[in-house]
């Protein structure tokens, strides 16, 4: 058996160490505002932002972070922001949902990338449902977001049920779909949207209210876990 040196033995050690600590699993860096699992924003979120908090300890309804517009008596509008901050303060199951929604449409949301050659899109999930016999008509195009002191039209959607594009309600139907922004789109400061000049009945400050104080509930239940 050849005899190994003092030094052959620390640098054998040293490497264990090295190649022990680089086949550690880390969390991935999560998601920019508004970007699906596998980047569409194309910049990664700032784990040392306070707005980011674990997953699975929220308890929020979809409704209670939803921007909501009722632009005739017959139609009535709701738009939720898919920002991984936001959507992290939903009870386990809607999160869960609303992360597979995104992930299932990763291949659309990254060409809509590709096409406009943006930084960070903001995506928000909105669903029209028609109240009234008959039909009615909504144009997603016409949803406009306020915030920042700017007016954001949607740069692209992606359908999610079939019909969508038709444009048209039968009662009581819901059409869905994700409609992408550009990301400069802050959903930390006040928002508010508008569909044929009406503007939305949410107050977004009583929404961002809410969701500090689920952060801090978040926070609270995950340090309780650990």
């Amino acid at each position: 058996m050849t005899k190994r040196s003092p030094a052959h033995w620390m640098m054998a050690i040293a490497t264990a160490v090295v190649l022990t600590a680089c086949s550690t699993v880390h969390p991935e860096p999560l998601p920019a505002q508004g970007s699906p699992p596998a980047g569409l924003g194309g910049v990664q979120g700032d784990t040392l932002d306070p707005n980011w908090v674990p997953a699975g300890f929220g308890t929020l309804r979809q409704d209670d972070i939803a921007l909501k517009t009722s632009p005739s008596t017959g139609l009535q509008v709701r738009a939720i922001p898919l920002d991984e901050r936001i959507i992290r303060l939903l009870s386990p199951d809607s999160y869960r949902s609303l992360r597979e929604l995104q992930i299932s449409k990763e291949a659309q949301l990254l060409a809509i990338k590709e096409r406009n050659r943006l930084p960070a899109y903001s995506i928000w999930y909105v669903s029209f449902f028609a109240l009234e016999q008959g039909e009615t008509r909504f144009s997603p195009q016409e949803f406009i977001i306020s915030n920042t002191g700017r007016d954001f039209r949607p740069l692209d959607m992606v359908p999610l049920t079939p019909g969508f594009g038709e444009y048209r309600l039968k009662q009581r139907e819901v059409q869905s779909a994700l409609l992408v922004f550009d990301g400069q789109i802050d959903v930390n400061q006040p928002v508010t949207a508008q569909l044929e000049s009406t503007p939305s009945v949410t107050d977004w400050n009583q929404v961002l209210q809410r969701i500090e104080r689920e952060r801090a509930l978040v926070r609270s239940r995950a340090a309780a876990k650990r």
